[in-house]
């Protein structure tokens, strides 16, 4: 299985750790971020993995290349930044190269989880879904909303009212987590160029009639480590051993 792991933001929340180094390169009880995700794909089969990389590029590529993670890893450098679905179909090619209908993988670099990727994945593969986003119930100014069978149809962002993709009668509203599993069918829909986030495009193939499933991930661990506290935090919760193994 193929994975991407993006890793290309500035990491602004991070600061001061990120004023001089990649936030895929801030440490948790001395592992970087990105040796925390390798290590979580590595576990569900990933051999095959992509990273993207822009603010302190060299650094990223030069720790991928000094060390030794069981996988073989490729990166994708950014000039500029694409966001995430522009990142995504930067490095369509990496996923073309494998079985037509298999699979992969994408994971936000400043996520912490146990989630079960394994189930995931079967999961997606028993919707036939074109994507299948991990998400959970929790408060955050943007929400995903999904309709009973828990199928992408709308977003909410603050305060404004829904954003639906199709009409549905009393949506739940639910964030998502970072994590993907998309099929490579997704890159001959995406018409989107240059830098673009991919939750519009989801809502737009939503809109066609596309699956874009919902994996709950609510019994799991998770954390957004993308600020100073939580990284404070997940130091603690790894101690305690809610990361897992």
């Amino acid at each position: 299985m193929r994975a991407m792991i993006l890793a290309a933001g500035l990491g602004t929340r991070l600061r001061p750790l990120t004023n001089d180094r990649p936030k895929a390169l801030v440490t948790i009880n001395g592992r970087t971020l990105l040796e925390i995700t390798l290590t979580q794909l590595r576990k569900v089969g990933v051999r095959d993995v992509i990273v993207n990389a822009h603010h302190f590029a060299d650094q990223v590529i030069a720790y991928l290349n000094s060390n030794d993670f069981g996988m073989r890893v490729e990166i994708s450098r950014e000039e500029e930044l694409l966001d995430t679905g522009g990142g995504l179909k930067k490095a369509a090619p990496f996923f073309l190269k494998q079985t037509a209908d298999e699979p992969f993988l994408v994971h936000n670099v400043d996520v912490l989880s146990s989630i079960d990727l394994a189930r995931m994945v079967r999961s997606h593969r028993d919707h036939r879904a074109l994507a299948t986003l991990a998400v959970r119930r929790r408060e955050t100014s943007r929400q995903l909303l999904f309709d009973d069978r828990l199928q992408l149809c709308g977003r909410r962002i603050g305060e404004e009212g829904p954003e639906l993709a199709r009409p549905v009668v009393n949506p739940q509203a639910l964030a998502f987590c970072g994590i993907h599993v998309i099929s490579p069918r997704i890159f001959q829909l995406m018409k989107e160029e240059d830098a673009f986030s991919i939750i519009p495009s989801y809502l737009r193939l939503a809109t066609v009639g596309e699956k874009i499933t919902a994996f709950r991930a609510d019994e799991y661990y998770w954390r957004d480590v993308g600020s100073i506290e939580s990284v404070k935090q997940a130091a603690d919760d790894i101690m305690q051993g809610l990361l897992g193994d």
